[in-house]
């Protein structure tokens, strides 16, 4: 952790963005021919990320995604995980975080943004907390306020919505939910 003031940020955030390839999943695209002659595209979701993201939304802590690749696994994936806000397609992605924040009446200093790469940059700057999983380019990681034990696709988000749950004080009833004592 670069803050020290991580957990006391992390208790006021009501909105977690992030980034899709290399936040959510590993980075590797695959592609593999379909029945009529073009490319499908394959990608592969960590599914405790998926799992905490859920919880999220319990929680009234909204979610969403701002990718510059269009990805129909990723549309649905999102829409599995309870993500509000998904925006694809947009490498420029400042136009879609101001509307992201119109639309949410949420505003930078409740905001957490999780990117990998150079284009998501300008999104941590303006972000309450600005997270960047372990595989991240080093330029990233030098711009966030925490950078995650887990790499991208691999537990990166479940980390940050476990420190956002805890945080929050919503930790320990989703152990009681599920019969953990502890």
């Amino acid at each position: 952790m670069s803050d020290p003031n991580i957990n006391q940020i992390a208790a006021g955030i009501r909105l977690l963005l992030m980034d899709v390839d290399g936040v959510m999943t590993d980075g590797k695209l695959y592609h593999v021919p379909n029945p009529s002659g073009g490319l499908l595209e394959m990608k592969g979701f960590d599914t405790q990320d998926g799992m905490a993201l859920q919880w999220l939304a319990w929680n009234g802590i909204e979610t969403g995604v701002i990718s510059g690749r269009v990805s129909a696994g990723t549309q649905e994936r999102c829409e599995q995980c309870g993500c509000k806000y998904i925006y694809q397609g947009h490498v420029e992605k400042i136009p879609i975080l101001e509307e992201i924040f119109l639309r949410s009446g949420l505003t930078g200093a409740q905001t957490a943004y999780v990117g990998d790469d150079l284009t998501d940059i300008v999104i941590m700057r303006r972000v309450a907390l600005a997270i960047a999983p372990a595989n991240a380019r080093p330029e990233v990681k030098a711009v966030a306020n925490l950078v995650t034990e887990a790499a991208g696709g691999r537990g990166a988000i479940r980390e940050v919505c476990e420190l956002l749950l805890k945080t929050q004080g919503h930790w320990d009833d989703l152990l009681r939910k599920y019969g953990v004592h502890g």
